[in-house]
């Protein structure tokens, strides 16, 4: 009986932690999901702010039901911060590189959203 339990005890020590994640919102046509893609996400899993919160992408009328979004999102891109499948805050739409990474950066920081140990 001891062995079960330490087995189980073991197993559960080597889940992973949930972490956060940024959860972009998008719809084919999108201009400006297009033009995020252009400029940002080939280098985005690159950056620190990428390993702090690895993308996830999801289409606009098809939206996942394990993440709670504080209201429903409307435009798109919308970049969602997500941490355990709850809404942390977001960055609707997208102004072009340099704001993105700046807003993306002051929101990490907002919540203390460390680099993912699994980057």
């Amino acid at each position: 009986m001891k062995q079960i339990v330490y087995a189980i005890a073991l197993s559960l020590i080597s889940l992973p932690a949930l972490a956060a994640e940024l959860v972009m919102v998008e719809q084919h046509g999108c201009h400006w999901c297009a033009k995020w893609d252009a400029e940002i996400s080939a280098i985005y899993p690159k950056t620190d702010d990428g390993k702090r919160a690895p993308l996830r992408r999801v289409e606009l009328r098809d939206l996942p039901d394990d993440i709670s979004f504080s209201s429903t999102p409307v435009f798109t891109p919308t970049f969602v911060l997500i941490d355990a499948g709850k809404e942390l805050g977001r960055i609707e739409g997208y102004a072009g590189d340099e704001f993105f990474w700046f807003l993306l950066n002051r929101l990490l920081n907002e919540h203390s959203i460390a680099i993912n140990a699994k980057s």
